[in-house]
């Protein structure tokens, strides 16, 4: 029987879909998804079987970064819509069982925020500056910047005043995106009137952007570059993961999401928050604690090769550490900052690096290197794609898909020069083609001007003519689509789900991961592109199969594919 939990548990082994509002759907025409596109996909949403959404950005910006760069943390962008189309949006989700939450972008601002334009007038050493973080410049005339340090984007991460006072601000990412001084008590005070006014409005929760990077010490002789790289390479690993840092993973940003968690129990179910945070494993469960966020990504998986030991070294680490705060593990196959997994998965397994410096550079790097050379096969990413989501699927925790992979999608790498938006692309000249491919706009009917996506202007980001085969009306036809599949699987996920309890068969030996969960329901990965004959599967009820082919009733398991079984 379905072990019931309170709804102040919902998130805990929920399946959340990840909307990148801009690329989801466009309702006035102008090229540019919205929250009335978001509204008039409801019935999709509910059809997929999704616990909640989680919107990226939809807040005032210039877009230099997508979004990422928030110019009133308040309000709605006008050409996304209004707030009242917000309050009609959520309520359409909530009357359909389905959570809301929305992301919150705290390590920077936008360059176009009321605050920073305050701190260029105010000028040096004024109270609005200290809401930033600025710094004189070096030599004689003060035009050189305070380090040498890089930004994850590329170029320099720090960028002159513009009002020739000698002062530089520090930018983690783009210089549209100042880094705020969480030193200061506004900037604090200012994010819990944030986190306040969403919350009275309904949304259930929180995604927290670089969470792991708000607390900063810029005091005393600041490192060069290379000293900054090496340090970050032992902050990162396990064993010297308490090192302490001068921009990343302090000790003190905990204190910032106590005083969160504090906003948070004022609600009845209270507010949960999920941290993007790219730290050491050993150091995830900080911000996963009951008396923080509550929940952390375990971004390990996503860095796995297609490989059964792989995964099965990192789910026992992922699932150790979330027992460590009595939270409950994420899994998350793509985002709006990776190459979608039906594209990776294309590509033979590589040595990565998990230990960049600027991890979010690193993943990129190894992602795109990957489709260099060879070319990527389609249909092998495909199907390793299907047999990774099923897989991850059946852990106890919660899940987070990203628009679009419930259709197969694969990364559009053939976007012009002239049409990309990645301030990654700009910023190292080309020489890094950035994150545009996994945000062009999804496609809802393959016969439809702009794909079903807008009815007017083309969509922001173009849309390849290969893209209508992956077509929401085409796959729903189809009943061995992966939109079929996914709906599938998340309607016996719902059934399934009990304890949150996982007991190994097998741990990747020969490419074989098996695992049971409670009430007799198993699954079993077969990572190898051979068929193996597994005599533990005879005689049990297939529920699902990540393969085309059936599985048949001679215990052996198709390569590149995943089965759920249940037990008499």
């Amino acid at each position: 029987m379905l072990q019931k939990t309170s709804d102040a548990d919902w998130w805990r082994q929920a399946v959340v879909y990840q909307i990148y509002p801009r690329s989801f759907a466009d309702a006035n025409g102008d090229g540019i998804g919205d929250l009335k596109g978001i509204t008039s996909r409801v019935p999709y949403l509910e059809s997929l079987g999704v616990d909640a959404v989680w919107l990226s950005p939809f807040y005032p910006s210039a877009l230099k970064d997508g979004g990422y760069d928030v110019a009133d943390y308040r309000d709605v962008d006008p050409k996304i819509g209004t707030l009242a189309d917000f309050d009609e949006m959520l309520s359409a989700l909530k009357t359909v069982g389905i959570k809301v939450m929305v992301d919150i972008v705290p390590n920077h601002s936008s360059d176009d925020h009321e605050w920073f334009q305050d701190a260029l007038k105010a000028g040096k050493g004024s109270k609005e500056r200290e809401r930033y973080i600025f710094r004189d410049g070096l030599g004689p005339n003060k035009d050189q910047p305070p380090t040498d340090w890089k930004s994850v984007f590329g170029g320099p991460s720090w960028s002159p005043s513009g009002v020739n006072d000698g002062q530089w601000y520090y930018h983690m990412f783009d210089n549209s995106q100042p880094d705020w001084n969480w030193d200061h008590p506004d900037v604090r005070d200012d994010f819990i009137k944030t986190l306040k006014f969403w919350g009275d409005r309904g949304v259930s929760g929180f995604r927290i952007d670089v969470a792991h990077a708000l607390t900063k010490d810029m005091s005393g002789d600041l490192p060069k570059w290379e000293d900054l790289v090496k340090l970050t390479h032992q902050k990162l690993s396990n064993g010297n993961a308490d090192l302490v840092h001068p921009l990343l993973d302090r000790d003190e940003v905990q204190d910032i999401y106590k005083s969160w968690r504090q906003v948070f129990n004022q609600y009845d179910p209270p507010l949960i928050a999920v941290a993007e945070c790219w730290v050491a494993p050993d150091r995830k469960h900080l911000y996963a604690s009951s008396e923080g966020l509550g929940q952390a990504f375990s971004f390990d998986i996503l860095l796995c090769n297609y490989d059964a030991k792989e995964y099965v070294d990192c789910i026992k680490h992922s699932l150790k550490g979330s027992s460590l705060t009595d939270s409950s593990t994420t899994w998350v196959l793509s985002n709006h900052d990776v190459i979608r997994h039906a594209s990776r998965f294309a590509m033979p397994n590589v040595e990565n690096n998990k230990n960049h410096p600027l991890v979010i550079e690193a993943v990129n790097k190894w992602l795109v290197n990957k489709f260099q050379d060879p070319k990527p096969d389609v249909k092998t990413g495909l199907r390793r794609a299907r047999a990774a989501t099923l897989m991850i699927l059946g852990l106890p925790g919660s899940t987070y898909v990203y628009q679009g992979e419930e259709l197969g999608l694969p990364e559009v790498v053939d976007i012009p020069d002239d049409k990309r938006q990645d301030p990654t692309f700009f910023r190292t000249e080309a020489k890094e083609i950035g994150r545009d491919g996994c945000r062009v706009p999804i496609p809802w009917k393959a016969d439809a001007k702009n794909f079903g996506y807008g009815p007017d202007a083309p969509a922001h980001l173009p849309q390849p003519e290969w893209l209508g085969k992956y077509a929401v009306d085409v796959e729903e036809k189809d009943a061995k689509s992966t939109l079929n599949l996914y709906r599938k699987a998340l309607r016996l996920r719902k059934q399934l789900q009990t304890a949150e309890e996982l007991e190994w068969v097998q741990e990747g030996e020969d490419g074989i991961l098996h695992y049971k969960r409670p009430d007799g329901w198993e699954v079993v990965m077969n990572s190898g592109k051979e068929a193996v004959e597994l005599p533990t599967i005879k005689g049990k009820k297939v529920l699902i199969t990540s393969s085309l082919e059936e599985l048949k009733d001679d215990g052996k398991l198709a390569g590149e594919t995943t089965v759920w079984l249940k037990s008499g």
